[in-house]
């Protein structure tokens, strides 16, 4: 492989509704050279920043019945019992829920943890206080989608940020989608929830860096009694 092809081949794509907010970036940057070189290199920093935060890299998904993964990039900020939200239909039992927060930094394209039939997707407009905190899951915009599948169903909900003003999702209702398969994203800096059945040992740890896609946060098809972690 030649050198060109072997950089080329570390760049991940840009995901298309990435091209909007890049292209104008670049375009502002070059005014801005014109008016001042060093607004001109502060343009072209938010603009490769912009880049970054649209990639959409090929990810490598375990595919096995029963097995749940990450649907975002970003840090595991909560792990908990609590009733899932009454838009999802799941029932007033607390459930075990996993939520990733996703900073600017982090990929922001959103890929369904499970295979199966999308029964649900409700959007609910809120405020925009940090997605870190837990009441974010109550106030915040959100879209949530429900995923039936032999093992159980799974609920997803998008939470929109502090900085975030815009989800998106490229699924409808009824739909069939597989493990690791996109869904949506939100634009810039957010969080998602994943809702879990009852009974279910979440297999990652608060703290953790999750990988959409590929981290495994839960296994339906084994007895797992959990696990431990430590941090060095």
């Amino acid at each position: 492989m030649s050198i060109g092809n072997s950089i080329r081949a570390q760049i991940p794509p840009i995901h298309p509704e990435g091209y909007p907010f890049i292209g104008g970036l670049a375009l502002a940057s070059l005014i801005l050279f014109w008016i001042w070189s060093p607004l001109g290199w502060i343009g072209t920093v938010l603009t490769i920043w912009c880049a970054l935060f649209f990639r959409d890299p090929v990810r490598v998904t375990p595919v096995r019945e029963g097995i749940i993964v990450a649907p975002a990039d970003g840090r595991v900020s909560m792990i908990a019992q609590v009733s899932p939200p009454a838009e999802l239909d799941l029932g007033d039992r607390p459930l075990p829920r996993v939520s990733i927060f996703m900073s600017v930094f982090n990929c922001h394209v959103n890929r369904s943890p499970v295979g199966g039939r999308i029964d649900r997707i409700a959007y609910r407009p809120g405020t925009f206080i940090n997605a870190e905190l837990d009441k974010a899951s109550e106030d915040n915009e959100r879209n949530s989608l429900v995923i039936s599948t032999p093992n159980g169903r799974i609920g997803v909900i998008q939470i929109a940020g502090l900085v975030a003003r815009r989800i998106v999702s490229f699924v409808r209702e009824g739909q069939m989608i597989g493990v690791g398969e996109r869904f949506g994203l939100i634009r810039f800096g957010s969080r998602l929830d994943i809702y879990l059945p009852e009974g279910t040992k979440p297999l990652v740890s608060e703290g953790q860096t999750a990988v959409a896609g590929e981290t495994i946060l839960a296994d339906l098809g084994l007895a797992d009694p959990g696990r431990t972690y430590r941090t060095g």
